[in-house]
């Protein structure tokens, strides 16, 4: 039997292996219900992260994502807002 590497293991992922890690990685369960452990929720995300990069998963599809697109000082139809004055 040849020798697994890590790697090689991610780059052999299927797209449903992927959305198992992920899932179990969210709910730090596996299909079956059993707990993860702190090391395997560790290499679960660490897979998932290294085939979202091989395979150019969009990065607002990627695990951490967040949508900073309303954040800021603009409203919803990108007009600049005042600050706020605080009165006493």
């Amino acid at each position: 039997m040849s020798e697994m590497t890590f790697d090689k293991m991610v780059q052999q992922m299927t797209p449903s292996i992927y959305d198992s890690l992920k899932q179990a990685v969210q709910l730090r369960k596996w299909p079956d219900g059993r707990e993860l452990s702190r090391d395997q929720v560790e290499l679960c995300l660490e897979a998932v992260i290294k085939y979202e990069i091989e395979h150019q998963v969009p990065e607002s599809q990627r695990v951490g994502y967040l949508d900073r697109s309303g954040c800021g000082s603009e409203d919803r139809h990108g007009m600049k807002e005042d600050g706020v004055t605080w009165v006493n």
